[in-house]
C-alpha cells in the first residue's frame, strides 16, 4: 500500500515478466481478495525496478516486512536511515509528527517526497520544523530528539491504539505547534538547515478518522494471511498502512457470506473470523502473496451485489486505550 499526496492510497502490485501497475483504494468502496499460494520475498526496490529475491524465499505469515534476511540486509545498506550516503546532495525536511496526546516524534523525509513519509506512517498532524542536507537534517533530529525528550520511533501498535480516541483539530493543531516553539527555541541548529515556520497539516479527513471511533470497541486486527483464507468488506478508512474495513452483515453489501461458507453471521470468538464488524488489515502482511479477486469482483473489489463479505483468516482484539484510573 502507499500514499500518493492529494490522491489517496494505492495498493502497488508486481508480477515477474510483467512489470508493475496500481489500483487506487476508496472509501465506500469494497476490497475482497482471496490469498492463493505461499508468501514469498519481495526482493529489492532499486534503480527504479524491482530486483527479485534470487531463491524466492519463504517469508512468514506475521511479518510486515516481505523480505528474506538477504534482501533486507541489501535494502537496509542503502537506505537514508544507515547513513551510507553522506554526500547525498538532495534536500532533506525535519518533521514533527503527532500520532496522539502526549505521542509525538521528529524524523526526517527527503523533500521531493512531499508529506508522503508522513501519510504512510500514519501521522495524523505533522509539521515542518526544517530544510536541508542530510547530514545537517540528521544532526538537527538528534538535537530534538535529545533537547525535547521525544522519540524518532514509535510502535505501530500504539498509532492503531490511540486513533479511536483522538481530540478534535484544534487540540491536535495546538499541542503540535507548542512542541514546534520548543524546537525553534534551541540553540545548536546546524547553520546549513533552514528553519521552517509551523504550518499544521492535519490527516483526519485524509483517512477518514470519523470512521475509525467504532473499530476502537469491537473491531479486530488481521493476525496474519493464510493460503485460502478471504478478506471481503467495504472500505472505510485507511491510516499509516491500514485498512479499515466494514465487513458482515452490519456492511453495506449486507448479504455477504460468514467465515464459516455459508450465508449468515459466520464465527465471531473463534479467531478465525469476523462478521458484523470492523476489522483492520495491516496492509503490510499483503505484501509477498498472491492474491486473487472473488466470484463477482475484481482482483480488489468491483462493482456488482458482491457474493462475499466476510474475513476468514486468524484475526485478534483490537488493543484497549486505557483512560484513567477511575
Amino acid at each position: 500500500m502507499r500514499w500518493r499526496v492529494g490522491d489517496g492510497p494505492v495498493l502497488g502490485w508486481y508480477a515477474p515478466g510483467r512489470g508493475e501497475r496500481e489500483s487506487p483504494l476508496v472509501f465506500g468502496g469494497v476490497v475482497a481478495f482471496r490469498v492463493r499460494g505461499g508468501r514469498r520475498c519481495l526482493g529489492v526496490w532499486r534503480g527504479g525496478r524491482w530486483t527479485a529475491c534470487p531463491v524466492g524465499a519463504a517469508v512468514a505469515g506475521r511479518v510486515t516486512r516481505a523480505q528474506c534476511e538477504e534482501c533486507a540486509r541489501v535494502d537496509r545498506a542503502h537506505s537514508v536511515a544507515a547513513d551510507t550516503f553522506a554526500d547525498d546532495p538532495r534536500p532533506y525536511h525535519v518533521y514533527v509528527a503527532w500520532f496522539g496526546p502526549g505521542l509525538v516524534k521528529v524524523g526526517i523525509t527527503g523533500v521531493a517526497r512531499g508529506g508522503a513519509r508522513l501519510l504512510e506512517q500514519g501521522a495524523v498532524a505533522y509539521t515542518w520544523l526544517g530544510q536541508g542536507p542530510l547530514m545537517a537534517a540528521r544532526r538537527a533530529e538528534e538535537l530534538l530528539r535529545t533537547a525535547l525528550g521525544v522519540p524518532d520511533r514509535i510502535p505501530y501498535e500504539r498509532k492503531r491504539a490511540l486513533r479511536a480516541r483522538l481530540p478534535g483539530v484544534a487540540e491536535r493543531a495546538g499541542e503540535l505547534a507548542e512542541v514546534h516553539r520548543r524546537a525553534a527555541a534551541l540553540g545548536d541548529w546546524p547553520e546549513s538547515l533552514e528553519r521552517l515556520p509551523c504550518e499544521v497539516v492535519d490527516h483526519g479527513e485524509v483517512f477518514g478518522l470519523e470512521a475509525i471511533g467504532g473499530f476502537g470497541s469491537a473491531g479486530r486486527v488481521v493476525d496474519e494471511l493464510t493460503d485460502g483464507g478471504v478478506v471481503a468488506g467495504e472500505l472505510v478508512a485507511a491510516a499509516g498502512p491500514d485498512l479499515y474495513v466494514a465487513v458482515g452483515v452490519s456492511g453495506r453489501r449486507g448479504r455477504g457470506q460468514g467465515a464459516s461458507g455459508q450465508r449468515g453471521r459466520g464465527q465471531e470468538g473463534s479467531g478465525q473470523g469476523a462478521s458484523g464488524q470492523g476489522v483492520v488489515i495491516d496492509s503490510r502482511l499483503m505484501s509477498g502473496w498472491r492474491l486473487g479477486g472473488l466470484d463477482g469482483l475484481g482482483e480488489t473489489g468491483g462493482e456488482g451485489d458482491g457474493e462475499w463479505s466476510g474475513v476468514t483468516v486468524p484475526v485478534r482484539g483490537m488493543p484497549v486505550v486505557q483512560g484513567g484510573l477511575f
